[in-house]
């Protein structure tokens, strides 16, 4: 089964050191299409480089390919920018197939880092004086549960800043994740499949929640999804038309758009995804085994929580909207989002806001998100000092058994920041707009 990061046991391990890994202070196209499920041999393959990086950047390239050629990736894409400006953007390709060549500008599934996206579009209703952070959800969708079922009396303690703070009560590590059960909504609805996000929304109103709102930080893809049915009531469009409207037309961003599911609706630009797993079809009633990443699980109806696809570039173009001074959202709205929750610190002082991980250090604040599907790894990380980058990867698992984790993906990276002593003064945004 498909699953977003992270849980409350991902979480606790993310949060010192090896959660930040910290020690001191073209256009998109030509990916190809390539089904293989087994990777060949190593000896088969070839890399292939493609972007552009300022001088001095050099370990960035060496760090991402070492990841992926322990791992057997066949796509990675990394993207850094410090201060603003965008100092490198590169794809990288390693495989035997010589159709796929991944760009800077390739589209990569983003998972989790999508609710970074969801968190932004929530705060400019809530700046424009449309939506309250503190509203209950029950006043502002009508939730039903199914026949038969009924509604948990707290409910109307779950709040939009609790649901942002993954703070709603659902804990998937007790209860399971209501936005992967499918096959099981279709059944207790009485409706084919693939069931629709109304569906999903339904199906979990019926759900008892595990913890009093506002008590325990518990990771909630079910509490994204009613995040972005509220932006749509509240809105009164489509959630990603919004989303694309009021978030990311601003930045000028064009190619980041929903993804679709199977492997036949890929979109122009946008990598293949490899993964060694097989799994049930939520599209048919007969079940039909598929490759996990194409069809496995609904990821048109995941685009609140997982569903966005973006370049690397277009990624960290994305986030300087957390940097602040590009007015879609000021300085206030900003405070919100990383003010610290009623709840979930650790005892490293690290915690979830709006659509990221963060954690106060010496000199400021870092945040980060990573998010993951079978075919997909996904880190972003915003350093204190004004560097931040985003890594995307095709691929969740592998024969090496070598971990797929932020810890992992993100440290080599820090390492090669933390060892420079100088930046290029390179501004790629206007080659790679």
């Amino acid at each position: 089964m498909a699953a977003d990061r992270l849980s409350r046991r991902d979480f606790g391990k993310m949060m010192g050191l090896a959660g930040l890994g910290l020690t001191a202070p073209a256009l998109a196209g030509g990916c190809g299409t390539e089904t293989r499920r087994a990777a060949p041999a190593a000896g088969t393959r070839t890399w292939r480089v493609s972007g552009a990086a300022g001088a001095g950047l050099g370990g960035f390239d060496s760090a991402v390919k070492t990841l992926m050629q322990a791992r057997d990736i066949p796509a990675g894409a990394l993207a850094v920018m410090r201060q603003g400006k965008l100092l490198l953007a590169r794809g990288y390709t390693w495989s035997d197939d010589t159709a796929l060549s991944v760009q800077p500008t390739s589209l990569f599934r983003l998972a989790s880092l999508s609710k970074a996206v969801t968190a932004a579009a929530v705060m400019t209703l809530v700046q424009a004086g449309r939506l309250g952070l503190d509203a209950p959800v029950t006043s502002l969708l009508a939730l039903a549960p199914p026949a038969g079922g009924s509604l948990d009396p707290r409910l109307g303690q779950v709040t939009v800043r609790r649901l942002l703070q993954h703070l709603g009560g659902w804990d998937r590590d007790i209860s399971g994740d209501p936005t992967y059960k499918d096959r099981s909504i279709a059944a207790l609805l009485g409706v084919p499949l693939p069931v629709s996000k109304e569906d999903m929304v339904r199906y979990g109103a019926g759900w008892k929640l595990d913890h009093d709102p506002g008590t325990t930080y518990a990771y909630s893809n079910y509490g994204y999804l009613l995040l972005g049915q509220i932006v749509e009531k509240v809105s009164g469009t489509d959630y990603a038309s919004y989303v694309q409207q009021k978030v990311l037309g601003p930045m000028g961003i064009t190619r980041m758009r929903p993804g679709r599911s199977l492997e036949k609706d890929r979109a122009p630009g946008e990598v293949p995804y490899f993964s060694q797993r097989t799994g049930p079809s939520v599209f048919d009633a007969a079940g039909t085994t598929v490759p996990a990443p194409y069809g496995s699980f609904n990821v048109e109806n995941r685009t609140p929580m997982g569903g966005w696809l973006a370049s690397a570039v277009d990624y960290v173009r994305f986030t300087k909207i957390f940097d602040g001074g590009t007015g879609v959202l000021n300085s206030a709205s900003l405070a919100s989002v990383f003010a610290k929750p009623e709840t979930g610190l650790n005892s490293g002082g690290s915690y979830y806001g709006f659509g990221w991980f963060a954690r106060d250090v010496a000199g400021g604040r870092n945040t980060w998100h990573d998010g993951a599907y079978d075919g997909t790894s996904t880190i972003v990380t915003r350093r204190y000092d004004g560097v931040t980058w985003a890594l995307l990867f095709d691929q969740r698992d592998d024969p090496s058994g070598l971990p797929y984790d932020y810890t992992t993906f993100s440290a080599p990276l820090h390492t090669v920041a933390n060892g420079l002593t100088a930046w290029p003064s390179v501004d790629l945004f206007g080659t790679y707009f």
